[in-house]
């Protein structure tokens, strides 16, 4: 038989691993290598630099990239003689590529993928940048110039090349690794801070279009989270101008996102960026991390407004990723290339192939329905793409359409003379079968990578779904790509999911994480991300109606993450263990950008924790805590708006006492399920919710031991045919409920109602 080897000209050392981005490169002439000892030693013996190129697999301007220079033989040539080369895939080895992020964006002023950076044999970095062309262009250098130069400083001046990288790394190491000089913050810094960072995100608020800041337009759900919780705040106040102002920005923005292309109307989900101000053209890639914190914002609005424009988008999110990003264990893939082939076979792929539409071609599929379906969705003959100078510079899109919904079908319906529900109905009629000719074009790149981090994303919005959908309207009606799905089998996905990373990406014996699986669990292990957004997809996962053993593992994962990236004496959390050698930097991330950051996650993590147990190891939780948010003073006094999630958690940490919602009963009747949907039914951040089955002899034991005021609830209110649900705050109790749409009615009261 044929080795595969036989259909390349060339195969590299890639060729045996596990990444899809590193797989893409296996058949470059340039002699390329992994990360790891192999490399390194042969950069020591031939005694020359390396060069370290990171992307991703679904990344434009990494393909881009090696189209022009990692298949050219000449530029082959040079890098084989002149460089050992090595290339990383950033979702796999986050931890490499924010040592040398950090390094170009501190030089540079700014950074993205893909990074291609030059190294010393021992790793310090001598220069970097990110996309270079292959040739001299504009006043720029080419990438063959960029190389020449390199060779040409390490043979003249590599002693000054070498002692600048080394001393970079020395002052990024104290710059990104900061100790706390109090325990705690001080008096005010919380409320100055959430006030701040709400006010600087007003003040870059987009009134016409929705969103934060200018072209091109990320939907930053940490944003959303900080600019909802803030307006929660200011009603609790009484500042309701206020309150209604945030909230009206948010419910804008999330409209304008849903209408926008940057939604895939067809199939569902949300794309990376916009690069108009408009929503409009897309950078067409789909990630995970932003399909799960999407999904949990939309479901936040439909909490606050029960409007199901909102549920109806988390929904479209969620079967989205149920429909094509599920491997066959519950595991959720990472992501969806931008690029894909416009025919079977062709030579190049073109980004958003696989998703536009020219206008002779939804007539051709949708007949009779072809003039609605393109008035509502503003597609035209010559294409769409002409909102905004931005949205098409360079003319690639002309006579495409990306969809676009500009005006409401409460407008359009008595146009085409037709009720509101037969104009819906319409529309997503025409929308199946264009997802159905679409499904014969040639896919996007499919990263089937499965990453702990954005699992754990996803695994909360999924668990939530299946209980904040109870509050929609009976007789809600859903149209494709919504398929309806009961919000209970959302909560069976989330598990799934969960099952999966414990099974296949942790070591019961040592407690820890991998990072990441293909195949098989990678080289990689968990970094910090990984143990605090699991840990939050966990917590959200028991609170919102699992079994109590995703509470005991939550529980195990915190103190695994204490023990390795806790800085006891200095406070907060490092992104990696410090195991590693070939990692030159740990530091303590606090940016919240298109993720969280790990050390936010934890924050609320550790409060959340601290409100379910009690004793010692609720003190624990809470100081560690403290001591964190201690850590990032100046960032919350100065920066507010670079970290909006860790504002929220500097505010939840104040709170006095967060409300504890305790639902007790036998977890088999549809009652007990009602009351957890009525005890989350409203957005409220601090609030907890614990249930218990005091038949369950695994959830008696727990909470003897770890917080008996609330198994002792439990017996004392314990009744064979009802479910039973209190709420405490304050040191004080409610009396017992008995019925969910009582429990809703006390929750919803303002917080100056008292228990009695």
């Amino acid at each position: 038989m044929a080795s595969s080897h036989s259909l390349h000209n060339h195969t590299n050392r890639l060729a045996s691993e596990q990444s899809p981005y590193l797989l893409q490169h296996a058949h470059n002439p340039v002699d390329w290598y992994p990360w790891g000892e192999e490399a390194f030693a042969e950069a020591r013996t031939r005694d020359v630099p390396i060069f370290l190129s990171i992307g991703y697999s679904t990344c434009h301007w990494c393909h881009v990239m090696e189209v022009e220079s990692f298949e050219d033989a000449a530029v082959a040539k040079l890098l084989n003689d002149w460089f050992v080369s090595i290339k990383v895939d950033r979702e796999e080895r986050p931890d490499v590529d924010k040592v040398y992020m950090t390094y170009v964006q501190a030089l540079y002023g700014g950074g993205g993928w893909p990074l291609s950076v030059f190294l010393s044999p021992d790793l310090k970095p001598l220069m970097g940048g990110t996309y270079f062309p292959p040739d001299d262009k504009y006043g720029r250098p080419g990438f063959k110039t960029i190389l020449r130069k390199v060779k040409q400083a390490w043979d003249s001046k590599r002693d000054m090349l070498i002692k600048s990288g080394a001393f970079a790394i020395e002052q990024l190491s104290e710059a990104m690794s900061a100790s706390a000089d109090t325990e705690k913050l001080p008096d005010g810094v919380p409320a100055d801070a959430l006030r701040l960072c709400s006010e600087q995100l007003s003040g870059s608020y987009d009134s016409k279009f929705g969103g934060f800041g200018s072209a091109p337009k990320f939907p930053r759900p940490v944003e959303i989270n900080l600019m909802l919780y803030h307006s929660k705040k200011l009603e609790e106040t009484g500042k309701l101008d206020g309150a209604n102002g945030s909230q009206k920005m948010v419910l804008f923005s999330l409209q304008c996102m849903a209408k926008g292309g940057i939604h895939d109307h067809v199939g569902g989900g949300f794309h990376r960026y916009s690069v108009d101000e408009c929503w409009h053209v897309p950078h067409f890639e789909k990630m995970l991390y932003d399909q799960g914190q999407l999904a949990n914002v939309y479901l936040d609005a439909f909490s606050i407004t029960k409007d199901t424009f909102y549920s109806y988008i988390s929904r479209d999110i969620l079967d989205y990723l149920k429909r094509d990003m599920i491997g066959p264990e519950g595991e959720i893939f990472s992501a969806e290339d931008a690029d894909s082939a416009e025919t079977e076979g062709a030579a190049r792929k073109k980004e958003g192939a696989f998703y536009i539409w020219e206008s002779k071609e939804v007539q051709d599929i949708l007949g009779e329905h072809a003039a609605l379906f393109e008035e509502h969705y503003y597609i035209k003959q010559s294409g769409n793409c002409d909102l905004s100078e931005m949205s098409d510079p360079h003319n690639e899109f002309k006579e495409k359409n990306v969809l676009i919904e500009r005006k409401e079908p409460s407008e359009l319906a008595p146009k085409y003379g037709m009720s509101v529900q037969t104009y819906q109905e319409i529309l997503g009629e025409c929308r199946r079968k264009l997802f159905e000719a679409r499904s014969r074009r040639p896919k996007p790149h499919l990263d089937d990578k499965v990453i702990v981090s954005w699992n754990g994303l996803a695994i909360s919005s999924f668990a939530r779904a299946s209980k904040i959908l109870k509050g929609e309207a009976e007789g809600t009606k859903f149209y494709f790509p919504v398929v309806g799905t009961e919000p209970k089998e959302y909560m069976n996905i989330a598990e799934k999911a969960a099952f999966f990373i414990r099974k296949h990406l942790y070591d019961v014996e040592t407690r820890r994480l991998y990072h990441s699986f293909r195949r098989s669990p990678s080289k990689a292990p968990g970094f910090l991300d990984d143990y605090a957004f699991l840990i939050s997809g966990l917590l959200d996962l028991y609170e919102f109606g699992g079994g109590i053993s995703w509470l005991l593992w939550a529980i195990e994962l915190q103190e695994t993450q204490d023990a390795l990236f806790l800085d006891k004496a200095g406070g907060g959390y490092f992104n990696n263990t410090g195991e590693d050698p070939s990692v030159l930097l740990r530091v303590k991330e606090d940016h919240d950008g298109a993720e969280p950051s790990g050390n936010s996650v934890s924050a609320i993590n550790l409060i959340r924790l601290a409100s379910m147990v009690s004793g010692s190891k609720a003190e624990n939780y809470k100081r560690n805590a403290e001591h964190l948010l201690a850590v990032f003073e100046k960032r919350l006094k100065d920066m507010a708006m670079a970290v909006p999630l860790m504002c929220c958690a500097a505010d939840m940490l104040r709170v006095p006492s967060r409300k504890q919602v305790v639902v007790v009963g036998g977890r088999t009747s549809e009652e007990f399920e009602n009351m957890l949907a009525a005890a989350h039914a409203l957005y409220d951040p601090n609030r907890t919710v614990i249930h218990i089955d005091p038949n369950n002899k695994e959830e008696m034991e727990f909470w003897e031991i770890n917080n008996s005021n609330v198994s002792l609830m439990a017996k004392n209110n314990y009744d064979v045919n009802k479910v039973v649900a209190l709420v405490c705050q304050n040191f004080t109790c409610s009396p017992p409920l008995t019925d969910h749409s009582s429990l809703e009615a006390l929750l919803s009261k303002k917080p100056s109602s008292s228990f009695t």
